[in-house]
């Protein structure tokens, strides 16, 4: 199996140019951003991803912007959806990462909302992944469980900081059993968490260690089922963001470390990861 490592664009204000040119001196494969509604924003785009062979995981929302509105029903947000995987067509991406749904819905509603949205993907042609995420359906690992039993070709990207911070806790005991999530996980978005927030100041700080070691133990077991299953490229995206996640001093406003770097820091230690966990693999067991 062949780890593809993606930057994202989530926070970046610079050029496309400067973000290419950045990524390839570190090894990156491809790019994952937000999927652009204007018309001249997307068709730009493209043609930059098409001029370079630049792979694309397209990010889209559910119900307008990052934050759900959160007076839109099941129809409001399906009809977004409806358009948006249209418009994602224009920009030929390698899957449709999906930030989907509202965490207030009951579990029925859950299921009807997901059950509908795979029916968009497949009439669109879309592989449709969905991202665990605070405030989005998906916010809590015990109401994911129990949509994939209801409907078990759900596939996902695992953000497995989000449900730390919802649980306040490392789910690392032998009862967080989330063997039936990661059988599923098709893309992992590669931030550390820890109880009381989505993204540590630093994930090499030697303070958090044990949260380091928490999410590479469920990367790997990403990659495991993985292997098991066939895949051929499993996707990674180092996602230390802006937007309140990145820690910042009290007073001055200076943040704590630059963003790029945290990304950076985070692919080159989840490459050399993901080679380790390969020629684990690989090496003969002594019988």
């Amino acid at each position: 199996m062949k780890l593809e490592i993606f930057r994202s664009l989530w926070g970046y204000a610079a050029s496309k140019a400067q973000a290419l040119e950045e990524m390839l001196e570190h090894g990156f494969t491809g790019l994952e951003a937000r999927l652009p509604l204007v018309a001249s924003d997307r068709h730009e785009f493209a043609a930059f991803l098409k001029a370079n062979t630049v792979g694309y995981i397209a990010t889209v929302f559910t119900a307008y912007d990052v934050l759900p509105k959160q007076s839109a029903s099941i129809a409001e947000h399906l009809a977004d959806l409806d358009m948006k995987l249209g418009l994602a067509g224009e920009m030929a991406p390698r899957f449709v990462n999906l930030l989907a749904g509202n965490d207030r819905w009951s579990l029925s509603e859950q299921v009807e909302f997901h059950g509908q949205a795979m029916a968009l993907a497949r009439k669109h042609g879309q592989f449709c992944t969905f991202e665990t995420h605070r405030s989005r359906s998906l916010f809590s690992p015990w109401v994911t469980l129990e949509l994939i039993r209801q409907l078990p070709d759900l596939r996902f990207t695992s953000d497995i900081s989000h449900w730390v911070v919802t649980c306040e806790r490392l789910l690392d005991d032998p009862a967080d059993d989330l063997s039936a999530f990661i059988e599923r996980v098709h893309h992992i978005q590669a931030r550390v968490g820890y109880d009381q927030g989505p993204q540590v100041p630093h994930p090499g700080a030697p303070e958090y260690a044990r949260e380091l070691a928490f999410h590479q133990r469920h990367w790997e077991a990403v990659w495991r089922s993985q292997l098991a299953r066939g895949v051929e490229i499993s996707t990674l995206t180092p996602e230390f963001g802006a937007d309140g996640y990145l820690h910042h001093l009290p007073f001055t406003d200076v943040p704590v470390a630059d963003l790029w770097s945290l990304n950076v820091w985070m692919a080159h230690c989840e490459r050399a990861h993901f080679d380790r966990f390969n020629q684990a693999c690989q090496t003969p067991k002594n019988p």
